[in-house]
């Protein structure tokens, strides 16, 4: 926090940093730090009339005080009201000042829960008063999000300080708060901090007031204008177009040994028209488990490797074992059109790594393909000109920046297996444009999918057993442990000598993560090839994988597991002629969570109902993966609920760019100026005025993500 600001509003030094830990640097911070709950001390309940399991405050004489050593130490204190009702104050661990202040003959005010106790109705640590030196409140008493050593008393000051300090002055014009129904910003907040003793308490916690209604509209209306003025910003720039002759992709689709379906078709065409413009393409290429995603990526690395330019295309993807898939089928696929494909992963032998950077840094290589070892320090390209990055949420904004800064503005292709749903679509990904593959290939066959209690598992090894006896295979993938690789490995290796001994009759391999890529690649070739009956995996076989004999799919504790990787999984069957099934094992008890995701993925396939239905039981922030890496979404708006709210912003923001970028400029510096990396990465040059802070030439550290962009971060490094 500024001194000139800690000054303003007379705070200590103590207090702003503690308030930095909240991230609130700024006095819109502390406007915009809104109360958990509230608590009514406006008046005084009779305790004969205190209702059981509510908050209430209530009044008396202390007639009682006694310290209790059985079952613990324990300090209790009785109060008489005027009325006559007795209540029991219990605190487990006190001081001594609070037994002077409960001293026999004090008369006191408590605020608390009434429950019921062994010895009748009592508060278990109530907020004490004396009223002599405290008024009844006028307003409800709001509760803050806080941080160790930061009290209530001193954040109340500290908000009340800078809305008085603040200039609340309305922005948006008067005709848009007439149009939605909208009170003033300033009315809203003192509301919201202060509420009136007659507001409806549920009405406040449920987001349906109006004031409520007001601050998330103006959180989806910066959302809203911050998006389109990137996407402004990114086709304003100038960039060579990549423009193919089509020798290439004509040539690739004549030998194909399947037809591109129509919406491959469209999607592809999509994507050449971007390529084709003298601006950064920033494409997302959306579609359910084998839509056949790859196919188009490689098309369009083909349109970038046809321009006269000499242009390269990188494709990254975020395990071993998808990047080598790719690897492979693009080696398949482009090496008999004259294309050399350089693998590149961490795990590589130094001497390979050396080679295959030295092809790519001097353009013997036109295609790359890789994990995160495609954006270290010392991988250079010769001519970079197409992104193509897979399974993208999984990679830190850090690290698809990168890769993107191995060129110079070059395009950018983005794909993703599970799919967005609308309102994330409209609101998160409004800076993308976004291309679905909305069909199936024709000769999927419908996978069934079956719940079974762990306790029939016996049943499910002899079900294995017959479908290998007619030929075809398996996948049982372990249990997910995140707590710890080694576990996970265990479960792995015990799951394997189990199946054995279970299933002597077949070839049973295992696969997982830390294993060399020699030996995954010498298992996955021995399961493509048939050799092995069943392939125990851990879940690095959630994507890429495609085994078209491989019919049945075995998931243990699938509870604990989430709804994309559970369609993602069982999406590795179904890729053949024979019918496939999915059978997803699971332990009891079961959590509320887990049976809502059983009972999701056991009643769907498709993949953007299977996405809706998550986004209800995750949140926005857990769907995309943001949360843990410390970037927050949306603070007051919710996707779902305020769908109308998100659609009226949607519909203004174009119009108040056009017409009015005044108030575009004073909204954005009102909700985002505290963000400093934010405003630099994407208004620099769009709008005039806007301090450019030194920060913004520093390297995007994941710890500078969080500090510097805090709840907006995610929009301001999108890739």
């Amino acid at each position: 926090m500024l001194p000139n600001l800690c000054q303003a509003l007379k705070l200590t030094d103590a207090t702003a940093q503690k308030l930095e830990k909240l991230h609130i640097h700024t006095a819109w911070d502390l406007a915009l730090h809104l109360p958990l709950r509230y608590e009514d001390e406006t008046h005084i309940t009779p305790i004969a009339a205190a209702p059981i399991g509510e908050t209430c405050q209530v009044e008396g004489e202390v007639v009682l005080q006694e310290v209790q050593f059985k079952p613990r130490k324990q300090l209790i204190a009785r109060i008489r009201d005027n009325a006559g009702g007795l209540l029991n104050l219990r605190f487990i661990h006190f001081y001594p000042s609070q037994q002077q202040q409960l001293a026999k003959g004090q008369r006191v005010r408590a605020l608390g829960e009434i429950k019921q106790g062994y010895y009748g109705a009592e508060m278990i640590h109530p907020k004490i008063k004396s009223p002599e030196k405290s008024e009844l409140a006028q307003t409800l008493t709001p509760v803050y999000p806080t941080t160790n050593g930061l009290t209530q008393p001193t954040l109340r000051k500290a908000i009340a300080a800078a809305l008085q300090h603040l200039d609340l002055r309305e922005i948006l014009p008067e005709s848009v708060l007439r149009q939605y129904n909208l009170p003033t910003l300033a009315d809203s907040l003192r509301l919201l901090h202060n509420p009136p003793p007659s507001i409806n308490l549920a009405q406040i916690s449920n987001g349906a007031l109006p004031a409520w209604q007001r601050l998330k509209f103006d959180e989806l209306l910066a959302q809203q204008l911050s998006m389109r003025l990137a996407k402004q910003k990114r086709r304003s720039g100038s960039l060579k177009p990549l423009i193919g002759n089509g020798s290439l992709t004509d040539a690739l689709i004549a030998q194909l040994p399947f037809g591109l379906t129509r919406a491959q078709q469209r999607v592809f065409n999509e994507i050449r028209a971007d390529l084709a413009q003298p601006h950064p393409m920033h494409r997302l290429l959306q579609g359910d488990v084998g839509s056949g995603k790859t196919i188009v990526a490689a098309l369009a690395a083909l349109v970038a490797l046809e321009d006269a330019g000499g242009f390269q295309a990188a494709v990254m993807a975020p395990t071993e074992i998808l990047a080598e898939q790719h690897y492979i089928k693009f080696k398949q696929w482009l090496e008999p059109l004259g294309i050399s494909v350089a693998w590149l992963s961490g795990s590589l032998k130094k001497r390979d790594k050396d080679q295959a950077r030295a092809a790519i840094a001097d353009g013997r290589i036109r295609l790359a393909i890789g994990t995160h070892a495609l954006f270290q320090d010392d991988v250079a390209f010769h001519n970079l000109g197409l992104v193509i990055v897979d399974e993208q949420h999984r990679f830190g904004v850090a690290q698809r920046l990168a890769l993107k800064n191995k060129g110079q503005d070059v395009h950018q292709l983005m794909m993703s297996a599970t799919p967005i749903p609308r309102t994330l679509a409209m609101s998160f990904f409004a800076d993308l444009d976004v291309s679905t593959i909305d069909e199936l290939p024709p000769n999927r066959t419908p996978i069934k999918t079956k719940l079974v209690n762990n306790v029939r598992r016996a049943e499910v090894e002899g079900f294995v057993l017959n479908t290998c006896q007619k030929g075809q295979q398996a996948y049982w993938v372990c249990p997910l442990i995140e707590e710890s690789d080694s576990l996970q490995l265990k479960a792995a290796t015990e799951t394997l000598a189990e199946l054995q001994a279970a299933l002597p009759q077949l070839n049973i391999g295992l696969v997982h993560g830390r294993m060399k890529p020699a030996e995954k690649a010498e298992i996955m070739a021995q399961f493509v090839a048939g050799s092995l009956n069943v392939l125990v995996a851990t879940t690095v076989i959630e994507v890429g994988v495609d085994v078209p004999n491989a019919s049945l799919m075995v998931i243990e504790h699938a509870e604990r597991m989430g709804l994309a990787q559970l369609h993602q999984l069982r999406g590795r069957v179904g890729r053949g002629a024979a019918a496939s099934t999915c059978v997803l094992l699971f332990a009891e008890p079961l959590g509320q969570v887990g049976k809502q995701r059983l009972k999701v993925i056991y009643e769907n396939t498709d993949g953007f109902e299977i996405a809706r239905q998550d986004l209800e039981i995750r949140g926005a922030g857990d769907f995309l993966g943001v949360r843990q890496s410390g970037a927050m979404m949306l603070r007051f708006a919710n996707l779902e609920q305020d769908l109308e709210l998100l659609e009226h912003a949607r519909q203004l923001a174009p119009l108040l760019i056009e017409q009015q970028p005044e108030i575009v400029q004073a909204h954005l510096e009102r909700w985002l100026g505290s963000r400093e990396g934010f405003m630099a990465a994407w208004f620099s040059g769009c709008l005039s005025g806007m301090k450019q802070p030194e920060t913004v030439a520093k390297p995007c550290r994941a710890g500078m993500i969080k500090r510097e962009l805090g709840w907006h971060g995610i929009h301001a490094l999108r890739f």
